[in-house]
């Protein structure tokens, strides 16, 4: 029996999917891609499609390293959890008994055309970083008087070490009330600078340490070795769209910011890896990584009836502690059983894990501006692909 049959995959189906993309590339939409559907413990279909780096004209290959931007927050919330079963924290554990930065962080409240700064009712917690509430947000979402103050300090600034960066992050008034809402923030790196002073070391060697490692993930880190840039994909120069230049950072040169929000640079192979183990219910080839109740309650819904600031989190969806997950049919234009957990970066990557279909589907390209439909299309296609 084929791969594709054994995943109870449609080949005709996959074949329009892989068209779909090809016509993109042929149409300068995006550069090249990489795209995975693994079903049934079967990789039911695997391609690499187009260019890799389209200035050079060299050709995608299956073990090309991306940037992944948000698809850190996954791997780093999977390190936090790992550190909870270990009884080094708790989620309800206040954000300051760890970065006693945050101990006199303020809330913003716009009165009368200006910012006023005043004590929250509450503090953060550990909790309130994996699910974002913890009244953080970033400084792209709707203009407000606080995301101005986000955009002057130069956050995105990846020359400044996580312990700086999240002690300037602190000296910034909060979006919302801790608790109240869910906003998409920089709580993970926040939660980055947790791990590192909880486990004594940087952010990149501990998780290399305690997840690349142990998976088998060799091409996942912060920086890439210089004999692997041959390997890294690179964006379009200029925006299909807008005409705009395409400017991702630099993955050859290294950083001081490990960014826990968006900063590591990976491979289908590897993100795959770690989705596999999620999917297993927190194991991989008889390495048990977290516990199985552990990943239920990470791609559980955590949000309840709390409201949510921005279009980031489409409706019918909640947040678990570091995944959206599928709360409702019907109520978005993507497919998906309920359950069905994931994210994507700025640059173009997305996945999706659906246990019901026993499935995980992963979508790799640098093209930034055409993320909403790359995601959405990929998405629509895949289940079109399910057979039985």
């Amino acid at each position: 029996m084929s791969k594709v049959a054994s995943a109870g995959l449609n080949p005709p189906a996959l074949e329009r999917l892989r068209s779909a993309f090809a016509s993109l590339i042929e149409r300068r939409r995006l550069p090249g891609a990489v795209l995975m559907i693994e079903r049934r413990g079967t990789l039911g279909w695997f391609e690499a499609l187009g260019q890799q780096d389209p200035l050079r004209g060299i050709p995608m290959r299956g073990d090309a390293i991306f940037r992944i931007y948000s698809m850190t927050k996954p791997i780093v919330s999977v390190a936090t959890m790992l550190l909870l079963e270990r009884g080094r924290l708790s989620l309800r554990d206040p954000v300051a008994k760890f970065l006693p930065a945050f101990a006199g962080v303020q809330l913003g409240v716009e009165r009368d055309g200006r910012l006023d700064r005043v004590a929250p009712h509450r503090t953060m917690t550990i909790h309130d970083l994996l699910r974002h509430t913890a009244g953080l947000t970033y400084e792209f979402l709707e203009p407000s008087a606080v995301r101005l103050c986000y955009a002057a300090a130069n956050l995105s600034s990846r020359e400044r070490s996580n312990a700086q960066h999240v002690e300037l992050l602190a000296s910034l008034p909060l979006m919302h009330e801790p608790g109240t809402v869910w906003d998409y923030s920089r709580a993970t790196d926040v939660l980055g600078r947790v791990v590192e002073v909880i486990a004594g070391r940087p952010l990149g060697e501990h998780l290399q340490r305690e997840i690349f490692a142990p998976l088998g993930m060799s091409d996942t880190g912060f920086t890439v070795s210089p004999s692997a840039h041959a390997r890294i994909a690179e964006p379009l120069a200029a925006d299909p769209d807008t005409g705009a230049p395409v400017n991702l950072f630099d993955a050859r040169l290294p950083a001081a910011l490990e960014s826990g929000g968006g900063g590591l640079l990976s491979t289908a192979g590897d993100y795959a890896r770690f989705l596999r183990m999620l999917l297993n219910g927190g194991t991989l080839d008889g390495v048990r990584l977290l516990g199985r109740k552990t990943v239920e309650a990470m791609t559980a819904d955590h949000l309840g009836a709390l409201p949510r600031s921005g279009d980031v989190l489409p409706p019918g969806h909640g947040f678990g502690l570091g995944f959206a997950v599928k709360t409702a049919l019907g109520q978005h234009t993507e497919p998906g059983s309920i359950g069905t957990f994931g994210w994507s970066g700025a640059a173009g990557t997305a996945f999706f894990v659906d246990p019901h279909e026993d499935m995980f589907a992963l979508l790799m390209v640098q093209a930034p501006g055409q993320l909403d439909e790359f995601r959405e299309l990929f998405r629509q296609m895949v289940y079109a692909a399910i057979d039985d």
